[in-house]
């Protein structure tokens, strides 16, 4: 028996009556972070960052070493990880549908996509509202004007808007929940509060809390009376931005407070504790050394990221998993949990993790697939970890199989292969040394594109100007 069927096998299994699932089925609180790249913890090997109470959830919970997300910037994971659908479905590919970085310089017409996710879509909030949670959204929703008819009961500051309203510091113009805010509380420090009441407020029901932190995304404010700390602290080898540092504390210490009110409120035992990031980090103010790349390309630094789930009497304390999951399988693992049944109809994308939480084997390699057909350019900081000066990411479709991981690039039809078992930096190409791996993943990778849909860019961009290109490489390089 396959991964997939095995999961989906389980979940059958596990479906019960809605009477029963309420009775016994554990409150959720997902916390969803913004630009939290692989290594910003303590427990993925930060040697600067500080983050206790992160690592007290992993050392109760399990670490996913190989966790992704299902892209490479903000609004097309989140699309992903609401609907449970891969980007061709939903077609959210970038930050809004026009084109990004300078006309001249794009070989092809990009795939504008759409900008709101559909609200036909059936999401995991649906889910967990028809089962009798109360559900929550608190911080960054970025898929349309409104979450709440994607089935929330409550919006605490979730606007299309995917950066901080004004950044972390009052005012939050337009942001439901958050006027009046006090002149020196800082955002973070806000959604912790908002959370421990809404715990407090439903601690005699089921309730599901999506918090979905604004940080560590730009604009980097740093918590003004962390500074002093941070600037007097050593610079670690790997880290050592102050305002970043600053900002991963203020999320640690909120996630510290939550925690430590679900144990003071005596529901620790019944909750499950997701935390995972929307993409890699911020180029320019973080490192995930030895991953390359970052939030916006589809190196590993673009898209592995944290992910932990704590879930006591199910999880195993301490254990670890360099088992393979995606943003794509928290909707039917969130299914699991919930005991309902997936929405028939719907296609979904990835796989209940529940055989993997529960320390059971799983046979066979998993087959993850990422598509993005648009433009997404370069920060003006660095161009180090991407494949040209001029865009942290062109159009691309990547699959990685087992530890194989292939790009196919559509402007120069350029394949790039890489063994992340011996080759986790991705610093070695082996597509013209392995063509029989490269054409077998290229198919596959093109029969996933038929099967889903996806639109490929092949129209030639008629303002591309090959002298500007080659001027704006040079002179970049040249900084």
């Amino acid at each position: 028996m396959n991964f997939v069927n095995y999961a989906r096998l389980t979940l059958g299994l596990a479906v019960g009556s809605l009477c029963s699932a309420v009775a016994s089925t554990p409150n959720i609180l997902f916390i969803y972070l913004d630009d939290y790249g692989w290594r910003d913890a303590g427990f993925m090997g930060s040697d600067f960052y500080e983050t206790p109470h992160l690592d007290r959830l992993a050392a109760d919970g399990m670490v996913f070493t190989n966790a992704y997300s299902a892209a490479a910037n903000c609004a097309p994971a989140r699309a992903s990880l609401l609907s449970g659908q891969a980007t061709p479905r939903h077609q959210i590919y970038n930050v809004g549908t026009t084109p990004r970085g300078d006309d001249t310089h794009r070989r092809l017409e990009h795939i504008p996509g759409v900008s709101d996710l559909d609200s036909d879509i059936t999401t995991w909030a649906h889910l967990a509202r028809q089962a009798g949670y109360t559900t929550a959204t608190m911080g960054k929703w970025h898929l349309s004007d409104d979450p709440l008819p994607y089935g929330f009961d409550i919006n605490i500051g979730g606007t299309h808007s995917g950066s901080p309203p004004r950044g972390y510091y009052p005012p939050h113009p337009n942001a439901p929940g958050l006027a009046n805010a006090p002149d020196d509380e800082y955002l973070t420090d806000r959604l912790t509060r908002e959370a421990e009441q809404f715990i407090v407020e439903h601690q005699s029901e089921r309730w599901f809390l999506y918090l979905t932190l604004f940080a560590v995304h730009t604009p980097l404010n740093a918590k003004r009376e962390l500074v002093a700390k941070y600037e007097a602290k050593a610079p670690g080898k790997l880290h050592n931005h102050v305002a970043m540092a600053t900002m991963i504390e203020t999320v640690d210490t909120g996630v510290g407070r939550i925690l430590n009110r679900l144990d003071q409120l005596g529901l620790t035992e019944n909750t499950v504790v997701v935390l995972h990031s929307d993409n890699g980090g911020y180029g320019p103010a973080t490192d995930m050394y030895p991953l390359y790349g970052y939030k916006g390309t589809y190196y590993e630094g673009g898209i592995r990221v944290p992910l932990v789930v704590k879930w006591p009497g199910v999880v195993a304390p301490g254990s670890r998993t360099d088992t393979p999951a995606i943003g794509l399988d928290i909707y039917p693992t969130f299914a699991e949990i919930m005991r309902v049944d997936l929405p028939a109809g719907q296609p979904l994308d990835g796989i209940s993790l529940m055989p993997i939480l529960r320390g059971e084997s799983v046979a066979g390699d998993r087959t993850l697939y990422w598509h993005f057909p648009a433009y997404l350019q370069s920060y003006r900081q660095t161009v180090a970890e991407q494949r040209d000066p001029l865009f942290r990411s062109r159009p691309v479709s990547v699959i990685r199989e087992g530890d194989w991981k292939l790009h196919h690039y559509y402007e120069d039809d350029g394949y790039e292969l890489y063994h992340l078992g011996e080759d986790i930096g991705e610093s070695h190409n082996l597509a013209a040394l392995k063509p029989e791996i490269t054409a077998q993943l290229a198919a596959k990778l093109t029969a996933w594109l038929e099967e889903t849909g996806a639109a490929i860019p092949r129209a030639p961009n008629p303002a591309f100007d090959q002298a500007a290109h080659d001027a704006a490489v040079r002179a970049t390089l040249a900084r």
